[in-house]
């Protein structure tokens, strides 16, 4: 048997270093700050860089521009609120409890992300309620819903509360002046007055 192509067989990808994995957290812990700070918009390539304290070719090799970025900050975050919505539904809390706690995580995740959602120009799809990134949520929430066993159409009071985490929603109750807590008591009124059975149901929390 002629071995001469089983090099093609072997995976020639290689681990990345651990300078460049240490370059890459700093790097998006470095703009998530300087996002919070000024705003997506105002914030170069180059500030990124300097402040991070690394040449502008590092930044390129992990992020090809802004947007790029912008995307791995947001990927980052979402992962780690999908592994913490898992843990929370394996420790079959109450259903009352569970939606409570996953709508303000999601609520959360919106806030802190603001200026990352809206704060330049990405396009409508990224951000759209269709979006995979974020259907989930919709899914996560109609899952929850089906295990308290709620009186009425669980479709539409699926939509209505994922609607209320939508980072436009979110922000126009910001530029109202509501304080976060104000917007996660809301979120839980509306469980409490909308999902809630009747009363003189037997069902409780």
């Amino acid at each position: 048997m002629d071995n001469s192509d089983d090099s093609i067989l072997i995976n020639p990808t290689t681990p990345p270093r651990a300078d460049a994995l240490r370059n890459h957290a700093l790097l998006l812990e470095t703009a998530r700050q300087l996002f919070v700070e000024h705003g997506v918009e105002a914030v170069t390539m180059s500030q990124i860089a300097q402040a991070a304290g690394v040449g502008k070719g590092t930044l390129y090799r992990h992020f090809e521009n802004k947007m790029a970025l912008c995307f791995a900050l947001l990927d980052q975050d979402q992962r780690e609120l999908q592994e913490a919505t898992l843990r929370q539904l394996r420790q079959n809390n109450p259903p009352y409890e569970q939606l409570c706690w996953f709508l303000e995580q999601a609520a959360r995740f919106v806030i802190r992300n603001e200026a990352l959602l809206r704060g330049f120009d990405v396009s409508a799809e990224t951000v759209s309620l269709q979006h995979p990134a974020h259907f989930w949520w919709r899914q996560t929430i109609r899952m929850v819903l089906q295990k308290l066993a709620v009186y009425g159409d669980i479709d539409y009071l699926a939509d209505t509360l994922y609607t209320m985490l939508h980072v436009d929603t979110i922000r126009f109750q910001r530029n109202m002046g509501y304080s976060v807590q104000r917007i996660l008591d809301g979120l839980v009124l509306l469980v409490d007055k909308f999902i809630l059975p009747p009363c003189g149901s037997d069902q409780t929390h």
